[in-house]
This record gives structure tokens, C-alpha cells and sequence, in this order.
């Protein structure tokens, strides 16, 4: 009897959707950020895998580069008070924290699946 076979999947749409990157079916996520100990649907061992700072880091990228020239432009623009920016881009960087923060660890944890990591046994 052979193992089942799992056709290579592609680390973005694994990780947008949150699923596994091995066979793209199951949840890889059992609360908001706690990834599962194995896959539901394939069997994939997945309780040594660890993201670390890699999605906080894209996330700093993403939402600085997004959120300070927007706070910029819109002080030029209105000169509003500084409440205002503190309640406008602080819902927005922790919105927008909330929002990218699982598919970006799903999207990490897809690539050190892909690229084979050092803690991962050949041929798993």
C-alpha cells in the first residue's frame, strides 16, 4: 500500500485561506492563533511548527508603509486634531493588525512546509 500522494500546493493560497499546506482541506488553526497539533483531513503533523516574528514583521511593513503616508497625506489635507489621528489610524493599525495577522502566519508556516525547514523530517 502506498502513501497517499499530495500534489504540490501554493504557499498563498494555503495561507490565505488558513488551511493546511500540505493537503489545502483541512483547518490549520484551532483558536484565532493556536495551529493545530496534526491536520484534521490529511494527518500532517503540525505541533513543531513555529512561525516566530515573521508575520509581526510583514505586518509592520505592510501597515507602516500603508498607514503613514495615508496619516500624512490626510493631515495636509484636513489638519485635523490629533484625537482625531489617534482614533482613526489607531482602529486602523489594530484592524488591520487583526485582519492580516492569521493568514500571514498560515502564509509562513505554508513556506517553512514548501522550503522543508530544519526541524521537519525528510520526506514529511
Amino acid at each position: 500500500m502506498s502513501a497517499p500522494y499530495y500534489p504540490p500546493l501554493s504557499p498563498l493560497s494555503t495561507g490565505l485561506s488558513c488551511s493546511c499546506p500540505r493537503c489545502g482541506k483541512g483547518r490549520l488553526f484551532e483558536g484565532f492563533l493556536t495551529v493545530r497539533e496534526t491536520c484534521p483531513s490529511c494527518g500532517l503533523d503540525l505541533k513543531n511548527e513555529d512561525s516566530g516574528d515573521g508575520p509581526a514583521v510583514f505586518i509592520i511593513f505592510v501597515l507602516g508603509g500603508t498607514v503613514v503616508p495615508l496619516a500624512l497625506w490626510f493631515e495636509t489635507l484636513f489638519e485635523p486634531p490629533l484625537w482625531v489621528h489617534a482614533v482613526l489610524w489607531g482602529a486602523a493599525v489594530i484592524g488591520g493588525t487583526m485582519a492580516l495577522l492569521r493568514p500571514l502566519k498560515a502564509y509562513t508556516i505554508a513556506l517553512q512546509y514548501k522550503h522543508k525547514t530544519p526541524h521537519r523530517p525528510p520526506g514529511v
